[in-house]
């Protein structure tokens, strides 16, 4: 720690907690004032002073030296804590999903507004490299009239990940996979697309009877504002390992895959008089033993805080897209008569 850098907190040390920790251990700008778990066991062995290990986050929030809270706590808990951490005055980096209802992600909004403290919702998937040069293409025009996406999530959820979980799996705590794994690549298909509404849809628990209380698979028709026409499919049954996140797009001017397992790659593309090229290789994915998540952008998230905070930039997800999100996820898991939390 050094001076005049800006103190974090982190409430919820499991998988993702832990990465916030890294990122923020390596920025030269930051430093961790507090760490909270309810499992002291998670909490590290020695510290450096004054590092605040505690299992009540309520202590984190009346902790002074504390200026960004970094909400990784399981979903359900995500409203509450990062409503709490803004009448405290902090600002707040709350993780996906931004809550498991609009109401809530409402309720949060207009708590950061009170309180004037900026909220961040974490979507690092928007920094990957592919999906930052295709947003650009969108943008300028490069690619003319959008007519049709096609989104794919094949990935694999196994027993011990719901197994070794509390809250995994179950409706009310966890949501159901749109909110849990496929949040990000909701995220990105109104990132690139803007907002959609949800035609029909089908679900289904193939595998994950007696794990889940909701869906491990589904298909979903939805149309654009701008009229492009978009599929969406999912499913946590790929045999034994994560197969593919892709986002297909098919355009007046060019036709691009965003593809490998995390929109991460690449894949294919025709473009006129262009071609996208030497882009970044990118951060790995974010690997938790036995079964991996998205793309490790988490220092990007950081850096944009510490850049916010000095003025030098805004929030690069805010409340308002963290919500549209959740309430796309809501449509869509109405159009298939699902009742949401």
């Amino acid at each position: 720690m050094t001076l005049n850098t800006i103190p974090f907190a982190i409430i919820g040390f499991g998988n993702i907690g832990t990465r916030h920790a890294k990122h923020i251990h390596a920025n030269t700008a930051t430093h961790l004032a507090a760490i909270c778990d309810i499992d002291a066991s998670k909490l590290p062995l020695s510290t450096d002073a004054p590092l605040q290990l505690t299992t009540d986050y309520q202590a984190v929030l009346q902790n002074p030296a504390v200026q960004v809270v970094n909400v990784c706590t399981p979903n359900y808990l995500h409203a509450p804590m990062t409503i709490a951490a803004l009448e405290a005055g902090k600002h707040v980096v709350c993780e996906k999903p931004m809550a498991i209802s609009s109401t809530d992600c409402e309720a949060m909004i207009r708590s950061a507004q009170k309180a004037d403290r900026q909220l961040f919702v974490v979507k690092q998937n928007r920094y990957n490299p592919p999906v930052a040069a295709v947003k650009q293409l969108i943008e300028n025009g490069q690619l003319g009239e959008v007519y049709q996406l096609s989104i794919n999530c094949f990935w694999n959820r196994n027993a011990d990940y719901y197994l070794k979980s509390t809250w995994r799996g179950k409706k009310q705590k966890d949501g159901g996979c749109l909110f849990t794994q496929c949040s990000h690549f909701v995220d990105i298909m109104y990132y690139l697309i803007g907002d959609v509404s949800c035609v029909s849809g089908l679900i289904h628990n193939f595998n994950h009877q007696h794990l889940a209380e909701f869906e491990d698979a589904g298909t979903f028709i939805l149309k654009a504002k701008n009229g492009a026409l978009i599929n969406f499919n999912f499913s946590n049954c790929s045999y034994q390992k994560n197969m593919e996140g892709s986002i297909t797009i098919l355009a007046e001017k060019g036709t691009i895959k965003i593809g490998g397992q995390y929109l991460n790659t690449i894949d294919y593309q025709c473009i006129e008089n262009y071609e996208i090229a030497n882009l970044p290789t990118g951060n790995s994915c974010n690997d938790y033993g036995t079964y991996k998540g998205s793309m490790s952008n988490h220092d990007k998230v950081i850096q944009n805080v510490v850049d916010t905070l000095a003025g030098k930039a805004q929030v690069a997800t805010n409340g308002k897209n963290g919500k549209k999100v959740i309430s796309i996820i809501e449509n869509m898991y109405q159009s298939v008569g699902v009742t949401t939390i």
